[in-house]
């Protein structure tokens, strides 16, 4: 996940939603979720009592298996211990796991009670960060996915209900894109709603039902020609200076591009020395927007800054277009769903933080099928943020453990019903078709 700064922040760490409160926190409203400031009944109260109690039942194992995650960080398509843990904890609770599915990291858990119904599916990301470890809070998007698909599979037997879970462990979200491949290799097949979370600073208690940046990762390569920098220097052509005119054309189209976009990037080389023409030189650059449509647009007029500085220094240019992932298209049904029992429950709900200015391969997930992706509070040091190591400390704290589960019993909760209600399975499809018609038009 790929963060953006400009997010509210919470001072020190503070305490936050233990599993048995005393009382409900005073909900957060925001123009976009007024309306549900008068909380509707629960679906069902028994069934939700019933993924409390088995979430609460598992507390400890779940912590345990955060911890020895955050304890282990791995690159994308190298979660070869958090691969191990997790397979091995859903085969303990009884699941039928795969434990090589279509990636070498990815493995996929599976439930059915009766023979027909639907199927809902949920994430469990594995990955860190380059560094500073799980300081994107993989380690507690990983258990919320296991605590969601056993609270399901305890309610489904407890209450008499057919439906099939599939819970996938997804690989590689930082940069790897890891969700996108699994859909092109057909893993979501049969999936007929998806659901997962992630942990961002926010106001304490919260859950946030924001969308995401659209994102594209262009890899720019200059080739040119070395030569000696202060004997022969004419004799050249600077890959170096090829890259710093794209970095530079960037920024001055960065003035007509909307506020709500995003490009940025790096450089990279090799064999640099202060006294040679350097003969190569790459840009990784990445391209953002709040839609996808938006997003190729940007990056239509990025890619003639990549060119006109091949041609002002000489130079070749091959550029490279590595995948795109899409922004968060939050399915409206399951949205209201989440929001009415956190708000009867958990805390309060939110549309202003969460991961709005930052980006994720669940968004591929959202324009396939219906899906929601809600951001759930942790507490957080001052400029602690996703992707700092503070915020990987953050992610090891019980407070956010607790956070975590909270927001996992809502999602469990929404996929029961999702499950075994044809009104609400109506709802949810018929607002997924009305997103797609908006996306197309917009």
């Amino acid at each position: 996940m790929c963060h953006c700064t400009d997010q509210p922040q919470t001072g020190g760490v503070p305490q936050v939603w233990r599993p048995d409160p005393v009382e409900k926190p005073t909900p957060y409203y925001s123009g976009q979720n007024a309306h549900l400031k008068e909380q509707n009944p629960i679906f069902s109260e028994d069934i939700l009592a019933t993924i409390e109690e088995k979430i609460k039942e598992l507390d400890g194992e779940l912590r345990e298996l955060s911890l020895d995650i955050h304890a282990h960080p791995e690159l994308g398509y190298e979660e070869y211990h958090a691969h191990e843990a997790y397979t091995k904890f859903m085969i303990k609770h009884g699941w039928d796991v795969d434990k090589s599915f279509h990636l070498p990291t990815a493995w996929r858990a599976t439930y059915q009670r009766g023979k027909g119904g639907r199927t809902i599916g949920i994430n469990s990301e594995m990955d860190a960060l380059k560094g500073i470890g799980h300081a994107c809070g993989h380690n507690l998007i990983g258990i919320s996915g296991v605590a969601v698909a056993i609270a399901i599979r305890t309610a489904l037997e407890k209450h008499d209900l057919e439906g099939k879970i599939v819970l996938l462990g997804t690989p590689a979200e930082e940069g790897g894109s890891g969700k996108v491949v699994l859909l092109e290799k057909g893993a979501y097949e049969g999936i007929d709603a998806c659901l997962m979370c992630h942990p961002a600073p926010g106001p304490v208690g919260s859950v946030s039902l924001t969308s995401s940046l659209a994102l594209d990762r262009i890899i720019v390569e200059y080739f040119g020609h070395t030569a000696h920098a202060a004997l022969s220097p004419w004799e050249g052509k600077n890959a170096l200076d090829a890259a710093v005119l794209g970095y530079n054309n960037i920024s001055a189209l960065r003035q007509q591009l909307k506020p709500t976009h995003r490009v940025h990037g790096i450089f990279e080389g090799k064999d640099w020395a202060p006294n040679i023409i350097p003969d190569y030189a790459k840009f990784i650059c990445y391209v953002r927007a709040p839609t996808r449509k938006e997003m190729e647009e940007s990056v239509q007029r990025v890619l003639p800054c990549f060119k006109a500085a091949g041609l002002a220094t000489g130079c070749e240019v091959k550029i490279e277009r590595v995948g795109a992932v899409y922004d968060l298209r939050q399915n409206k049904a399951l949205g209201e769903e989440v929001a009415n029992i956190v708000l009867n429950k958990y805390g309060s709900i939110d549309y202003e933080w969460g991961i709005k200015s930052a980006s994720t391969d669940f968004g591929n997930v959202t324009y396939a099928m219906p899906s929601l992706h809600p951001g759930f509070s942790i507490p957080t040091e001052k400029d602690g943020g996703n992707h700092t190591p503070a915020f990987a400390k953050s992610a090891a704290t019980i407070e956010a453990h607790y956070a975590c589960l909270d927001v996992s019993k809502a999602l469990a909760a929404t996929g029961v019903r999702f499950l075994i209600d044809d009104s609400f399975f109506e709802r949810v499809k018929k607002t997924f078709e009305e997103d797609k018609l908006l996306r197309d038009l917009s």
